[in-house]
């Protein structure tokens, strides 16, 4: 490092591959990453001055768009009160009434600062309640980057194409188990023949592209888990508040035994939540044996983003997502029609054969989507329908 010193350094030089998450690296599609400065609404700009209409939305988590007024007055309103405190605030309980009432399956909750910390706490929980050691997970699902989560994890994973991380030890890759997803025979099988505390499972698959669930699917989870004394845990980092106020268990009309939350009840900063019956949840520390802890879990200022980014979130605001996310469908279609788009709500995926190529084409006329063929898109209220058409007439070029 001594030979660095004395000249300016890049984010290559900082940051392994020039970035701080490795999607972001653009290595699936070619060229360099935008650096972007700034946002508002449904546009940011880059360093250059570049202005891209986003359907990134930061992967999820700016339902209402970039610099929302309501959301930022409350983040500079939660500031000027200082913090963090060390010490539970009026805000987390502000936040954690309006997740349980969003979901009937929360009746306890723990805020966390990231969705991987939530899962990985989450398997804990279940490892306890359960007396056994192993986790059944899904193909191409991601959820977070902890050991024992990695195999077969998701968009990272896909986008490099790595089958697993280095460094994850055999013996905790072991006590993970991976099926297909939408395979229920497959779920049978294994349950059948190992003692499972948890199936792990994003209700709508939003780490390999979008993936629906089959027509049963979800219900044939909640009735095999529950037959084995199995936990069923949805992790709805992605989907809750986003497909619908009460998350995708909502859609689908299936209870999971926990629900892992994040991205957008921090309205963009970082946050994750794990919840569920009061009998598990009241496993955790100080009220019982599962240890799990976080300085900056419940910050004031992620607290105060979240719960002003949901108050934004009534009908008429799922309504127009459905609307936009409808007309985005659509036109992709007519636009793209050898690929297959996917949607759920306001979350979508474009599989198409040159997704580069895809990308390129996209970049050049001003509209940003994920680099990875793996990474859903995300719509935003503060998008308008020029926005959507914009990018339909970007596809059809």
């Amino acid at each position: 490092m001594s030979g660095m010193a004395g000249r300016l350094l890049s984010a290559a030089d900082l940051f392994p591959g020039g970035v701080n998450s490795p999607v972001r690296a653009y290595r699936a599609v070619g060229g360099d990453p935008p650096m972007i400065v700034r946002g508002a609404g449904s546009r940011v700009w880059d360093a250059q001055g570049h202005e891209y209409i986003d359907f990134v939305g930061a992967y999820g988590p700016l339902i209402a768009g970039h610099a929302h007024p309501a959301v930022e007055n409350a983040i500079r309103n939660a500031a000027a009160n200082g913090g963090p405190f060390g010490h539970t605030s009026p805000a987390e309980v502000e936040l954690g009434r309006m997740i349980v009432d969003a979901f009937p399956s929360i009746e306890r909750l723990r805020f966390v600062c990231s969705g991987t910390e939530a899962a990985m706490s989450a398997l804990r929980v279940a490892r306890a309640a359960t007396n056994r050691d192993l986790i059944l997970k899904f193909e191409g699902s991601y959820h977070g980057h902890s050991d024992a989560l990695l195999a077969k994890a998701g968009s990272g994973m896909a986008t490099l194409g790595l089958p697993g991380s280095a460094g994850v030890p055999a013996a905790v890759a072991a006590t993970t188990l991976v099926v297909p997803f939408n395979d229920l025979d497959a779920v049978d099988a294994a349950l059948d023949r190992h003692r499972v505390a948890a199936v792990i499972v994003e209700p709508v698959v939003a780490n390999a592209g979008v993936v629906l669930p089959l027509d049963g699917y979800l219900e044939g989870l909640r009735t095999l888990t529950r037959r084995r004394g199995t936990l069923l845990i949805f992790d709805e980092v992605i989907t809750g508040f986003r497909v619908a106020r009460g998350g995708a268990q909502s859609v689908f009309g299936v209870t999971p035994d926990l629900t892992l939350l994040g991205k957008i009840i921090g309205g963009g900063l970082p946050i994750g939540a794990y919840g569920g019956r009061a009998e598990l949840m009241d496993l955790v520390a100080p009220v019982g044996p599962v240890y799990q802890a976080g300085t900056l879990a419940g910050h004031p200022i992620a607290m105060a983003a979240g719960a002003a980014t949901l108050q934004l979130l009534d009908d008429a605001a799922y309504a127009r997502l459905e609307l936009l996310g409808q007309r985005l469908e659509e036109g992709l279609a007519r636009a793209l029609p050898r690929g297959r788009i996917v949607r759920q709500g306001s979350l979508l995926t474009a599989f198409v054969d040159d997704f580069p190529a895809l990308h390129r084409r996209f970049r050049s006329a001003g509209v940003l989507i994920p680099p990875s063929q793996f990474e859903a898109w995300f719509i935003s209220t503060a998008h308008a329908e020029q926005d959507v058409d914009r990018a339909i007439e970007a596809a059809a070029a």
